[in-house]
Protein backbone atom coordinates (compact mmCIF):
# COMPACT_ATOMS: atom_id res chain seq x y z
CA UNK A 1 0.00 0.00 0.00
CA UNK A 2 1.23 3.53 -0.75
CA UNK A 3 -0.15 6.72 0.75
CA UNK A 4 -2.88 8.28 -1.34
CA UNK A 5 -1.39 11.73 -1.75
CA UNK A 6 -3.91 12.72 -4.39
CA UNK A 7 -6.81 12.81 -1.96
CA UNK A 8 -4.91 14.34 0.95
CA UNK A 9 -5.35 18.06 1.61
CA UNK A 10 -2.80 20.18 -0.22
CA UNK A 11 -0.98 22.86 1.72
CA UNK A 12 -2.09 25.47 -0.77
CA UNK A 13 -5.77 24.73 -0.20
CA UNK A 14 -5.74 24.17 3.56
CA UNK A 15 -4.11 25.56 6.69
CA UNK A 16 -0.95 24.01 8.07
CA UNK A 17 -2.84 22.35 10.92
CA UNK A 18 -5.14 20.60 8.47
CA UNK A 19 -2.17 19.44 6.41
CA UNK A 20 -0.45 18.06 9.50
CA UNK A 21 -3.60 16.24 10.58
CA UNK A 22 -4.46 14.61 7.27
CA UNK A 23 -1.50 14.18 4.90
CA UNK A 24 0.29 10.84 4.82
CA UNK A 25 -2.46 8.51 6.03
CA UNK A 26 -5.26 6.50 4.47
CA UNK A 27 -7.48 4.98 7.19
CA UNK A 28 -9.80 3.09 4.87
CA UNK A 29 -6.88 1.15 3.44
CA UNK A 30 -6.38 -0.22 6.96
CA UNK A 31 -9.87 -1.26 8.07
CA UNK A 32 -10.69 2.31 9.12
CA UNK A 33 -7.99 2.65 11.76
CA UNK A 34 -6.96 6.32 11.95
CA UNK A 35 -3.21 5.65 11.96
CA UNK A 36 -1.37 3.31 9.62
CA UNK A 37 -0.20 0.12 11.33
CA UNK A 38 3.53 -0.32 11.82
CA UNK A 39 4.98 -2.47 9.05
CA UNK A 40 7.97 -4.20 10.62
CA UNK A 41 9.81 -6.45 8.24
CA UNK A 42 12.59 -7.02 5.78
CA UNK A 43 11.13 -9.49 3.28
CA UNK A 44 8.35 -8.67 0.84
CA UNK A 45 6.80 -11.69 -0.91
CA UNK A 46 5.77 -11.86 -4.56
CA UNK A 47 3.06 -14.11 -5.94
CA UNK A 48 4.58 -14.71 -9.37
CA UNK A 49 7.95 -14.93 -11.09
CA UNK A 50 7.01 -11.93 -13.20
CA UNK A 51 6.44 -9.87 -10.06
CA UNK A 52 9.72 -11.04 -8.57
CA UNK A 53 11.67 -10.17 -11.70
CA UNK A 54 9.84 -6.85 -12.00
CA UNK A 55 10.93 -5.93 -8.49
CA UNK A 56 14.50 -5.72 -9.72
CA UNK A 57 13.71 -2.57 -11.71
CA UNK A 58 10.93 -1.01 -9.64
CA UNK A 59 10.95 2.68 -8.71
CA UNK A 60 11.65 2.42 -4.97
CA UNK A 61 10.56 6.01 -4.36
CA UNK A 62 6.97 5.60 -5.53
CA UNK A 63 6.48 2.05 -6.80
CA UNK A 64 5.56 -1.23 -5.10
CA UNK A 65 7.50 -2.22 -2.01
CA UNK A 66 10.41 -4.57 -2.68
CA UNK A 67 12.46 -4.96 0.50
CA UNK A 68 12.39 -3.30 3.89
CA UNK A 69 15.68 -1.49 3.37
CA UNK A 70 14.28 0.33 0.34
CA UNK A 71 11.14 1.61 2.04
CA UNK A 72 7.90 0.57 3.69
CA UNK A 73 4.44 2.11 4.16
CA UNK A 74 5.48 4.05 7.26
CA UNK A 75 8.55 5.63 5.66
CA UNK A 76 6.60 6.39 2.49
CA UNK A 77 3.89 8.20 4.45
CA UNK A 78 6.44 10.26 6.38
CA UNK A 79 8.23 11.17 3.15
CA UNK A 80 4.93 12.30 1.67
CA UNK A 81 4.33 14.58 4.64
CA UNK A 82 7.85 16.04 4.53
CA UNK A 83 7.70 16.81 0.83
CA UNK A 84 4.26 18.40 1.17
CA UNK A 85 5.34 20.68 4.01
CA UNK A 86 8.50 21.87 2.25
CA UNK A 87 7.03 22.17 -1.22
CA UNK A 88 9.43 19.61 -2.68
CA UNK A 89 8.78 16.85 -5.18
CA UNK A 90 9.81 14.10 -2.77
CA UNK A 91 11.76 13.18 0.35
CA UNK A 92 13.96 10.45 1.77
CA UNK A 93 13.93 9.47 5.46
CA UNK A 94 17.05 8.07 7.12
CA UNK A 95 18.07 6.90 10.57
CA UNK A 96 19.29 10.18 12.09
CA UNK A 97 19.73 13.88 11.51
CA UNK A 98 23.43 13.36 10.87
CA UNK A 99 22.60 10.75 8.22
CA UNK A 100 20.38 13.39 6.62
CA UNK A 101 23.46 15.63 6.42
CA UNK A 102 25.79 12.98 5.02
CA UNK A 103 23.46 11.57 2.31
CA UNK A 104 23.19 14.75 0.18
CA UNK A 105 26.89 15.53 0.63
CA UNK A 106 27.78 12.05 -0.62
CA UNK A 107 25.17 12.30 -3.37
CA UNK A 108 26.54 15.49 -4.93
CA UNK A 109 30.27 15.42 -4.17
CA UNK A 110 33.06 13.35 -5.71
CA UNK A 111 36.85 13.21 -5.47
CA UNK A 112 38.38 16.48 -6.64
CA UNK A 113 35.29 18.56 -5.90
CA UNK A 114 35.12 21.64 -3.71
CA UNK A 115 32.54 22.27 -0.96
CA UNK A 116 31.64 25.55 0.72
CA UNK A 117 30.39 24.86 4.25
CA UNK A 118 29.05 27.55 6.58
CA UNK A 119 31.37 28.20 9.50
CA UNK A 120 28.36 28.16 11.84
CA UNK A 121 27.40 24.56 11.07
CA UNK A 122 26.46 21.75 13.45
CA UNK A 123 29.63 20.23 14.91
CA UNK A 124 29.22 16.74 13.40
CA UNK A 125 28.62 18.34 9.97
CA UNK A 126 32.04 19.96 10.30
CA UNK A 127 33.52 16.60 11.25
CA UNK A 128 32.12 14.96 8.09
CA UNK A 129 33.97 17.57 6.05
CA UNK A 130 37.30 17.27 7.85
CA UNK A 131 37.29 13.47 8.05
CA UNK A 132 35.11 11.54 5.61
CA UNK A 133 35.04 14.04 2.74
CA UNK A 134 38.72 14.89 3.17
CA UNK A 135 39.61 11.19 2.79
CA UNK A 136 37.44 11.09 -0.34
CA UNK A 137 39.47 13.90 -1.89
CA UNK A 138 36.84 16.60 -1.41
CA UNK A 139 38.21 19.97 -0.34
CA UNK A 140 36.12 22.04 2.08
CA UNK A 141 36.27 25.78 2.62
CA UNK A 142 34.38 27.13 5.63
CA UNK A 143 32.80 30.47 4.82
CA UNK A 144 31.42 33.35 6.87
CA UNK A 145 27.70 32.64 7.43
CA UNK A 146 27.00 36.33 6.81
CA UNK A 147 28.63 36.24 3.36
CA UNK A 148 25.36 36.61 1.44
CA UNK A 149 25.84 37.31 -2.28
CA UNK A 150 29.56 37.89 -1.74
CA UNK A 151 29.91 34.13 -1.53
CA UNK A 152 30.35 34.29 -5.30
CA UNK A 153 33.96 35.30 -4.75
CA UNK A 154 34.57 31.96 -3.01
CA UNK A 155 33.18 29.79 -5.79
CA UNK A 156 35.70 27.84 -7.82
CA UNK A 157 35.37 25.89 -11.07
CA UNK A 158 35.19 22.69 -8.99
CA UNK A 159 32.73 24.01 -6.38
CA UNK A 160 29.80 21.62 -6.52
CA UNK A 161 27.92 22.29 -3.27
CA UNK A 162 27.25 25.19 -0.93
CA UNK A 163 25.94 24.07 2.47
CA UNK A 164 23.91 26.45 4.65
CA UNK A 165 22.50 26.28 8.16
CA UNK A 166 20.31 29.14 9.28
CA UNK A 167 20.37 30.10 12.07
CA UNK A 168 23.75 28.65 13.01
CA UNK A 169 23.79 25.72 15.38
CA UNK A 170 25.37 27.44 18.39
CA UNK A 171 26.02 31.02 17.29
CA UNK A 172 22.65 31.72 15.61
CA UNK A 173 23.76 33.80 12.61
CA UNK A 174 20.94 34.08 10.05
CA UNK A 175 22.08 33.59 6.48
CA UNK A 176 20.84 35.52 3.46
CA UNK A 177 19.48 32.36 1.86
CA UNK A 178 17.85 33.95 -1.22
CA UNK A 179 21.06 35.82 -2.11
CA UNK A 180 23.24 32.73 -1.77
CA UNK A 181 20.75 30.57 -3.68
CA UNK A 182 20.62 33.02 -6.59
CA UNK A 183 24.40 33.07 -6.93
CA UNK A 184 24.62 29.29 -6.81
CA UNK A 185 21.79 28.71 -9.27
CA UNK A 186 23.45 31.04 -11.78
CA UNK A 187 26.67 29.05 -11.44
CA UNK A 188 25.09 25.58 -11.44
CA UNK A 189 26.07 24.85 -7.84
CA UNK A 190 23.82 22.67 -5.68
CA UNK A 191 22.58 24.28 -2.46
CA UNK A 192 21.84 22.27 0.69
CA UNK A 193 20.44 23.72 3.91
CA UNK A 194 19.95 22.35 7.40
CA UNK A 195 16.55 23.79 8.32
CA UNK A 196 16.05 21.97 11.62
CA UNK A 197 15.73 25.14 13.75
CA UNK A 198 12.76 26.64 11.90
CA UNK A 199 11.03 23.54 10.50
CA UNK A 200 9.01 24.09 7.30
CA UNK A 201 6.33 25.78 9.40
CA UNK A 202 8.52 28.86 9.85
CA UNK A 203 10.86 28.72 6.85
CA UNK A 204 10.52 26.98 3.47
CA UNK A 205 13.95 27.10 1.80
CA UNK A 206 12.79 25.69 -1.55
CA UNK A 207 10.65 28.80 -1.99
CA UNK A 208 13.89 30.81 -1.68
CA UNK A 209 15.78 28.80 -4.31
CA UNK A 210 17.40 26.01 -2.26
CA UNK A 211 17.80 22.55 -3.87
CA UNK A 212 17.95 20.23 -0.86
CA UNK A 213 16.46 20.70 2.63
CA UNK A 214 17.64 18.73 5.66
CA UNK A 215 15.66 18.11 8.84
CA UNK A 216 16.79 16.37 12.01
CA UNK A 217 13.40 14.80 12.67
CA UNK A 218 14.77 13.81 16.07
CA UNK A 219 13.95 17.35 17.15
CA UNK A 220 10.63 19.20 16.81
CA UNK A 221 8.93 16.81 14.45
CA UNK A 222 9.12 13.90 16.89
CA UNK A 223 8.90 16.19 19.92
CA UNK A 224 9.56 13.64 22.66
CA UNK A 225 13.34 13.04 22.72
CA UNK A 226 12.82 9.32 22.21
CA UNK A 227 13.79 8.60 18.59
CA UNK A 228 16.59 9.34 16.13
CA UNK A 229 15.47 10.15 12.59
CA UNK A 230 16.35 12.42 9.69
CA UNK A 231 14.71 13.62 6.50
CA UNK A 232 15.95 15.09 3.21
CA UNK A 233 13.59 16.95 0.84
CA UNK A 234 14.37 17.44 -2.84
CA UNK A 235 13.43 20.43 -4.95
CA UNK A 236 13.11 18.47 -8.21
CA UNK A 237 12.81 14.95 -9.58
CA UNK A 238 16.44 14.38 -10.57
CA UNK A 239 17.64 15.53 -7.15
CA UNK A 240 15.18 13.18 -5.46
CA UNK A 241 16.41 10.25 -7.54
CA UNK A 242 20.04 10.95 -6.67
CA UNK A 243 19.29 11.27 -2.95
CA UNK A 244 17.27 8.06 -2.84
CA UNK A 245 19.88 6.08 -4.76
CA UNK A 246 22.65 7.34 -2.47
CA UNK A 247 20.70 6.51 0.69
CA UNK A 248 20.00 2.99 -0.56
CA UNK A 249 23.58 2.44 -1.69
CA UNK A 250 24.84 3.27 1.81
CA UNK A 251 22.24 1.12 3.53
CA UNK A 252 20.39 3.96 5.22
CA UNK A 253 17.17 2.74 6.80
CA UNK A 254 14.42 4.45 8.76
CA UNK A 255 12.76 2.04 11.19
CA UNK A 256 8.97 1.83 10.80
CA UNK A 257 8.41 2.33 14.52
CA UNK A 258 10.41 5.57 14.41
CA UNK A 259 8.59 6.77 11.28
CA UNK A 260 5.26 6.18 12.99
CA UNK A 261 6.43 7.93 16.16
CA UNK A 262 7.58 10.91 14.12
CA UNK A 263 4.33 11.14 12.18
CA UNK A 264 2.41 11.02 15.44
CA UNK A 265 4.51 13.89 16.75
CA UNK A 266 4.00 15.91 13.59
CA UNK A 267 0.22 15.89 13.97
CA UNK A 268 0.67 18.30 16.90
CA UNK A 269 3.71 20.15 15.57
CA UNK A 270 1.94 23.44 14.91
CA UNK A 271 0.56 23.83 18.43
CA UNK A 272 3.74 22.61 20.13
CA UNK A 273 5.99 24.88 18.10
CA UNK A 274 3.83 27.88 18.98
CA UNK A 275 4.35 27.13 22.68
CA UNK A 276 8.10 26.62 22.22
CA UNK A 277 8.30 29.94 20.38
CA UNK A 278 6.33 32.03 22.85
CA UNK A 279 8.07 30.57 25.90
CA UNK A 280 11.53 30.97 24.37
CA UNK A 281 10.84 34.61 23.57
CA UNK A 282 9.68 35.23 27.14
CA UNK A 283 12.85 33.68 28.56
CA UNK A 284 15.10 35.40 26.01
CA UNK A 285 13.62 38.82 26.75
CA UNK A 286 14.09 38.21 30.46
CA UNK A 287 17.72 37.22 29.92
CA UNK A 288 18.30 40.47 28.04
CA UNK A 289 17.43 42.30 31.25
CA UNK A 290 20.01 40.44 33.35
CA UNK A 291 23.30 42.07 34.23
CA UNK A 292 25.06 38.69 33.95
CA UNK A 293 24.25 38.43 30.23
CA UNK A 294 26.35 40.21 27.61
CA UNK A 295 24.23 39.26 24.60
CA UNK A 296 21.18 37.14 23.81
CA UNK A 297 21.42 35.29 20.50
CA UNK A 298 17.81 35.02 19.36
CA UNK A 299 17.06 36.04 15.74
CA UNK A 300 13.49 37.11 16.58
CA UNK A 301 14.73 39.80 18.97
CA UNK A 302 15.35 43.26 17.48
CA UNK A 303 18.74 43.27 19.21
CA UNK A 304 19.99 40.40 17.03
CA UNK A 305 22.32 41.64 14.25
CA UNK A 306 20.47 39.56 11.63
CA UNK A 307 16.96 40.39 12.82
CA UNK A 308 16.10 42.18 9.55
CA UNK A 309 16.91 39.11 7.46
CA UNK A 310 15.01 36.88 9.86
CA UNK A 311 11.98 39.17 9.71
CA UNK A 312 12.07 39.20 5.92
CA UNK A 313 12.35 35.43 5.37
CA UNK A 314 10.96 33.62 8.41
CA UNK A 315 7.37 33.18 9.55
CA UNK A 316 8.29 32.53 13.17
CA UNK A 317 10.93 31.22 15.54
CA UNK A 318 11.44 28.12 17.65
CA UNK A 319 12.50 27.25 21.17
CA UNK A 320 16.26 27.27 20.62
CA UNK A 321 18.51 30.27 21.21
CA UNK A 322 21.79 31.21 22.84
CA UNK A 323 23.35 33.79 25.09
CA UNK A 324 26.82 34.96 26.01
CA UNK A 325 27.58 35.60 29.67
CA UNK A 326 29.72 38.52 30.75
CA UNK A 327 33.34 37.44 31.30
CA UNK A 328 33.31 38.17 35.02
CA UNK A 329 30.40 35.76 35.53
CA UNK A 330 31.44 33.30 32.85
CA UNK A 331 34.42 31.72 34.59
CA UNK A 332 34.30 27.97 35.01
CA UNK A 333 33.51 28.04 38.73
CA UNK A 334 30.61 30.43 38.26
CA UNK A 335 29.42 28.58 35.15
CA UNK A 336 29.57 25.25 36.96
CA UNK A 337 27.60 26.61 39.91
CA UNK A 338 25.00 28.16 37.64
CA UNK A 339 24.42 25.09 35.48
CA UNK A 340 24.49 22.53 38.25
CA UNK A 341 21.99 24.43 40.39
CA UNK A 342 19.33 24.49 37.67
CA UNK A 343 16.40 22.21 38.48
CA UNK A 344 14.16 22.46 35.43
CA UNK A 345 16.89 22.60 32.76
CA UNK A 346 18.69 19.39 31.97
CA UNK A 347 22.27 19.50 30.75
CA UNK A 348 22.18 17.50 27.55
CA UNK A 349 22.50 17.62 23.79
CA UNK A 350 19.78 17.64 21.16
CA UNK A 351 16.65 19.74 21.48
CA UNK A 352 13.07 20.02 20.26
CA UNK A 353 11.54 17.83 22.95
CA UNK A 354 9.06 18.75 25.67
CA UNK A 355 11.82 19.34 28.24
CA UNK A 356 14.10 22.34 28.63
CA UNK A 357 17.84 21.90 28.17
CA UNK A 358 21.03 23.94 28.38
CA UNK A 359 24.58 23.30 27.17
CA UNK A 360 27.76 25.34 27.38
CA UNK A 361 30.07 25.42 24.37
CA UNK A 362 33.41 26.87 23.36
CA UNK A 363 33.55 27.33 19.60
CA UNK A 364 36.62 29.56 19.42
CA UNK A 365 38.94 26.78 18.26
CA UNK A 366 36.65 25.45 15.54
CA UNK A 367 35.72 28.70 13.79
CA UNK A 368 37.81 29.55 10.74
CA UNK A 369 36.19 32.11 8.44
CA UNK A 370 34.22 33.96 11.10
CA UNK A 371 36.22 33.92 14.36
CA UNK A 372 34.27 33.84 17.61
CA UNK A 373 35.57 36.76 19.66
CA UNK A 374 33.32 36.73 22.72
CA UNK A 375 35.19 36.12 25.98
CA UNK A 376 32.20 35.06 28.08
CA UNK A 377 30.71 31.59 28.25
CA UNK A 378 28.41 30.63 25.37
CA UNK A 379 25.17 28.93 26.42
CA UNK A 380 22.48 27.34 24.27
CA UNK A 381 18.97 27.03 25.68
CA UNK A 382 16.24 24.72 24.49
CA UNK A 383 12.97 25.96 25.94
CA UNK A 384 10.48 23.16 26.37
CA UNK A 385 6.81 23.06 27.20
CA UNK A 386 7.09 24.01 30.88
CA UNK A 387 5.52 27.20 32.20
CA UNK A 388 8.02 29.94 31.25
CA UNK A 389 7.49 31.62 34.62
CA UNK A 390 8.84 28.51 36.31
CA UNK A 391 11.83 28.45 33.97
CA UNK A 392 12.60 32.09 34.73
CA UNK A 393 12.37 31.40 38.47
CA UNK A 394 14.79 28.51 38.05
CA UNK A 395 17.25 30.72 36.15
CA UNK A 396 16.90 33.48 38.73
CA UNK A 397 17.80 31.12 41.54
CA UNK A 398 20.74 29.71 39.58
CA UNK A 399 22.18 33.16 38.90
CA UNK A 400 21.80 34.00 42.59
CA UNK A 401 23.59 30.81 43.61
CA UNK A 402 26.42 31.37 41.12
CA UNK A 403 26.95 34.87 42.51
CA UNK A 404 27.89 33.35 45.88
CA UNK A 405 30.79 31.40 44.40
CA UNK A 406 34.12 32.98 45.27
Amino acid sequence: MTSDTTTSPSQGAHGIGTTLAHVGRDPHAHHGFVNTPIYRGSTVLFRTLDQLEGAMCVNTRTGPFVYGLMGHPNSRELETMLARLDGGVGAVVVGSGLAAVSVPLLAFLSAGDHLLMTDSCYGPSRHICTSVLARMGVETTFYDPRAGASIEALLRPKTRVVFLESPGSLSFEVQDVPAIARVCRNRGVTTIIDNTWATPLHFRPIEHGIDVVIHALTKYQSGNSDILLGGVVARDESTWVQLKQTAEAHGHYAHPDDCMQCLRGMRSLEVRLARHESSALAVARWLESRSEVAQVLHPALPSHPDHAIWSRDFRGSSGLFGCVLRPHVGGRAHLKAFLESLRLFGMGFSWGGFESLVVASDIRASRQAAPWTHDGALLRFQIGLEDPRDLISDLTAAFAHAATVV
